[in-house]
C-alpha cells in the first residue's frame, strides 16, 4: 500500500489473500476431499476420529490456506458425522 497507493481490497484481491468464507465453496471443497478419500471417511467413521485433523488438513490445502478455518472445522464435522 505504502509503496503502490493501491487500496488494502485491491492488494487483497491481487495477491489471493481474501479468506473464502462462502459456505457453498467451502462445502464443494469437502465434498471433493471426501470423495478422493473414501477408505480414511470409513476409518474415521469407524472411530478413529484422530483422522479430523487430516480432513481439515486437505481442505485448507485445497483452498490454498484461504478458508475460514473454524467454517471447515463446522461443515467438516456435519459432513463426517451426518
Amino acid at each position: 500500500m505504502v509503496e503502490t497507493g493501491e487500496s488494502p481490497d485491491k492488494i487483497i484481491e491481487e495477491k489471493g489473500l481474501r479468506q473464502v468464507s462462502d459456505t457453498g465453496e467451502i462445502e464443494a471443497m469437502i465434498d471433493t476431499v471426501l470423495a478422493e478419500n473414501t477408505d480414511k471417511v470409513e476409518e474415521y467413521r469407524g472411530g478413529k476420529d484422530k483422522l479430523f485433523g487430516f480432513f481439515v488438513g486437505q481442505v485448507m490445502k485445497a483452498s490454498k490456506g484461504q478458508a475460514n478455518p473454524g467454517m471447515v472445522n463446522q461443515l467438516l464435522k456435519a459432513k463426517l458425522d451426518g
